[in-house]
């Protein structure tokens, strides 16, 4: 449970989403559809932010009343410097998505990895006692770490192309529970579970883990998504993965803890996602 920060709510409370670029986010539409599923009265829109700007555009936007933020690149970890408080799991990632005041001062949340382990949850995906191999060591991947901790998987495995990168990652993480790390070109081993963290497919770029390894896993998820299967999803189909996920469920479902904390009601994101589905 999360605690919701009590503010008054009036009739045309203001969110958005900053980032840089923005054009192509969707979180305007999905809160959108969450404030009309749930009879809210709120505007959401997006904000394009110069790099180095981020502080005064969150002061400005409050200035004009706003009521919380959604963060997307390259501002998350500005956005975790800015904030005056912080839940645990945004501490631990060192990273903010999400941003609401309580009174005078600004708290920062870190919703994507309970998004991710949500939509995992909602695919049937069996996380306690589960074997996880987490591929990149960016913010994406820190960022979801201390939540699938909280679902008592056997062991994460970080594996990156700078191995350097998932040892540091490793070790911030050590306290959570059983995780190490590796190259990506050494990754070895049986994984229930594969995570695509990179941007490799957002480049059509295939990742270089040995087929043996992908064959084994119960389920291959990549945290993009597009109008056609991934590049990682059509690895994985071909090598005969039997669960093969994309992002799409990810993004919806982070939007929707976003929107608990900032309404205190929870949306139902299936009719969202089949609404974006349709759309790309």
């Amino acid at each position: 449970m999360v605690e919701i920060p009590k503010h008054s709510m009036t009739p045309m409370d203001r969110y958005c989403v900053f980032g840089n670029p923005i054009a192509h986010s969707k979180s305007p539409l999905i809160h959108a559809e969450f404030a009309s599923l749930t009879q809210q009265q709120l505007s959401y829109d997006k904000q394009l932010v110069a790099e180095d700007q981020f502080p005064q555009a969150v002061a400005e936007f409050r200035r004009q009343g706003g009521q919380g933020a959604n963060v997307t690149l390259p501002f998350k970890q500005q956005a975790f410097e800015l904030c005056d408080g912080l839940t645990d799991r945004a501490r631990l990632s060192g990273a903010v998505n999400t941003l609401y005041w309580q009174g005078d001062q600004l708290w920062g949340d870190n919703t994507d990895g309970e998004g991710l382990v949500r939509d995992l949850l909602r695919n049937g995906v069996e996380l306690k006692g589960c074997r996880i191999l987490l591929i990149g060591a960016g913010g994406a991947v820190r960022g979801v770490i201390p939540s699938l901790f909280e679902q008592q998987p056997q062991s994460i495995v970080v594996a990156n192309r700078t191995q350097a990168k998932a040892e540091t990652l490793a070790q911030h993480f050590a306290e959570l529970g059983d995780i190490s790390s590796c190259a990506m070109d050494e990754i070895d081993g049986a994984f229930d579970l594969i995570i695509n963290g990179t941007s490799a497919s957002l480049s059509s770029t295939a990742l270089p883990v040995n087929a043996d390894v992908i064959q084994r896993a119960k389920c291959c998820y990549d945290m993009a998504y597009g109008s056609e299967p991934t590049v990682f999803q059509q690895q994985a189909k071909q090598l005969g993965v039997s669960k093969s996920l994309d992002g799409l469920g990810m993004l919806i479902q982070q939007a929707a803890v976003s929107f608990e904390r900032w309404r205190g009601v929870t949306p139902d994101p299936q009719p969202v996602y089949d609404l974006i589905k349709r759309q790309l």
